[in-house]
């Protein structure tokens, strides 16, 4: 069995007090409890603060490009069906620079495990509005950035990920551990592409959505909640503002993507024999 030692990386640079260092700890937690050794899973992030996360802890990483983790995170999952492959992002790198990236990886429901550190803000590059801030007309903020305010409406991922039919999706709060080890748990094992979006204060540059205003408005989903509900998902995926759901807010069972593909369903690449005669056939007929 696996320890909190086996997983110990470099020393985080994170501002203290920001709530990626609960995601940190919460994380090595649950694969302790799982039972996942560090050499059993890959975590693929980009930039920002949140794509950092990997060099904090030990396992298999590829720290790649702005919004681009996701078609890393697909093809190192349709190479390897036996890698448990993580993906971690920020609102910025994945709601905005990957934006279009993350709707398409929904539809294909690759297996990949995705976990966002949303801060409403651009927290490495000094404090610009990111995709989920909220507009300044609504209680968001004004930044350097945007000395009149933010004048775009907020993205809602939640409500994106039901209409798009995501596989699994659920909010977590950094400030409430036991919780989000749950869904962290949950969603690992759920076979499917799982969005888990992890409300997580900044607290240098957001000033506003703080430890305190998320404690005063996220409750658990009712136990009698049926994540199963698609209708019923998308009204609790629109609900923010005084009150705030965590929790699995929708999940299906459709077919993964990997298992669809004839040539790799069985025998993933990985496996695969390599005759480099082959590769010679196939150049011939372009000559």
């Amino acid at each position: 069995m696996p320890s909190l030692d086996d997983y110990k990386g470099q020393n985080p640079a994170w501002c203290p007090g920001c709530g990626n260092f609960s995601i940190l700890k919460t994380f090595k937690d649950a694969v302790v409890e799982l039972g996942i050794e560090p050499h059993q899973f890959t975590i693929v992030s980009g930039i920002g603060q949140a794509g950092k996360f990997p060099h904090y802890l030990k396992c298999n990483t590829f720290n790649g490009l702005h919004g681009r983790t996701l078609p890393v995170a697909t093809g190192i999952r349709l190479s390897n069906h036996d890698m448990l492959v993580i993906a971690v992002a920020g609102d910025g790198d994945c709601y905005g620079e990957g934006g279009n990236h993350l709707m398409h990886t929904m539809r294909r429901n690759i297996n990949v495990k995705l976990f966002v550190h949303d801060n409403q803000i651009y927290g490495l590059t000094k404090g610009q509005a990111s995709p989920t801030s909220m507009a300044t007309d609504k209680g968001g903020p004004v930044t350097k950035n945007q000395p009149f305010g933010v004048l775009s409406a907020e993205l809602n991922p939640m409500a994106l990920a039901v209409a798009l039919d995501c596989s699994f999706v659920a909010r977590g709060f950094a400030g409430d551990a036991e919780h989000l080890k749950g869904l962290i748990k949950d969603a690992i094992n759920h076979k499917g592409f799982t969005l888990v979006d992890i409300l997580q204060p900044c607290v240098t540059f957001n000033k506003i959505n703080t430890y305190e205003w998320y404690r005063q408005r996220v409750y658990h989903m009712e136990p009698e909640y049926n994540p199963e509900d698609r209708i019923e998902a998308f009204k609790k995926a629109l609900e923010w503002g005084d009150r705030i759901p965590i929790g699995i807010i929708y999940k299906n069972n459709r077919p993964i993507f990997e298992e669809r593909i004839p040539v790799i369903k069985d025998i993933p690449l990985v496996r695969q024999p390599f005759d480099i005669a082959r590769i010679g056939n196939t150049l011939k007929e372009f000559y």
